[in-house]
């Protein structure tokens, strides 16, 4: 006798602090249990044959409410639950996650001569997220970068890009991004703000954020994918250096496109190569 329920996340995972609410027709409540750490209801109360209104809660999430019928057994077997985040926009479980610079990219792109893009990429990064289990917009990331790791595929250009005409990186061998804050902005994507720290100077920076989902990797862990893109004007960080080819076309663009592939690690650290 009594209610079983199930209650999980869009991806499959666990929602341990949902709780459940049976009520009769006439809207008086009859069982109310909490989810185990597995997201588990079972509660034992005899129920009376017939129709209920089951709704489920959890901080976060979007409320749900469905019918179920009990039998003469007294069983009320509500099944697997889904829950969306509230606004319909999801994330991975809470907890700590650390980037894994092995199976991620941090690149830019650059318009070239007014008619092309010059592609380049930082090597050496490392970055920590952290969902917030109670209020997923005070969720944060951190990231630094190792600006001397910039790779344009041209040991010359790399060379110049490197000097104090861009990225100085004697006076300032660091970039770092720390957010401020996280608002939802459709299903599956978010923006994130923050602060991007670039030559000394910082500037208030968002990200287009897309979660892609998670799932298990080869080494027992747990990994989420990202996406993520943000536009940078130049002389927002005193790279001012251009030269001008031709009537009003320059040699590079003002503005640099970034755009970020991320893997995360479930954990405070990466697996052991």
């Amino acid at each position: 006798m009594g209610l079983t329920a199930r209650i999980r996340t869009r991806d499959g995972w666990a929602v341990s602090h949902a709780v459940v609410t049976v009520t009769d027709m006439t809207g008086t409540q009859v069982v109310r249990a909490q989810a185990d750490g597995e997201g588990a209801v079972r509660d034992t109360t005899a129920l009376a044959p017939g129709a209920y209104t089951v709704i489920v809660t959890a901080v976060g999430y979007a409320p749900t409410a469905s019918s179920t019928i009990v039998t003469a057994s007294g069983r009320a077997e509500v099944g697997s639950v889904v829950l969306a985040r509230q606004g319909g926009a999801e994330l991975p479980p809470p907890g700590p996650w650390t980037i894994d610079p092995a199976h991620s990219s941090v690149a830019a792109v650059a318009q070239h001569l007014g008619i092309s893009s010059v592609h380049g990429r930082f090597t050496d990064f490392a970055g920590r997220i952290v969902v917030d289990p109670h209020d997923v917009s005070a969720s944060r990331v951190e990231a630094l970068i190792e600006a001397a790791s910039i790779d344009t595929g041209n040991g010359l250009r790399d060379g110049h890009l490197k000097s104090p005409d861009f990225l100085d990186v004697a006076a300032y061998p660091t970039i770092g991004y720390r957010s401020t804050g996280l608002t939802p902005a459709g299903p599956d994507r978010w923006t994130v703000h923050g602060d991007l720290t670039l030559r000394g100077v910082v500037r208030p920076v968002d990200l287009d954020l897309a979660y892609l989902g998670t799932g298990a990797d080869p080494w027992g862990g747990t990994r989420a994918a990202f996406r993520a893109t943000a536009e940078l004007h130049r002389e927002d960080f005193a790279m001012n250096y251009n030269q001008v080819v031709q009537a009003g076309i320059a040699a590079i663009g003002a503005t640099l496109r970034v755009e970020l592939d991320i893997q995360a690690v479930q954990g405070d650290s990466l697996p052991q190569a």
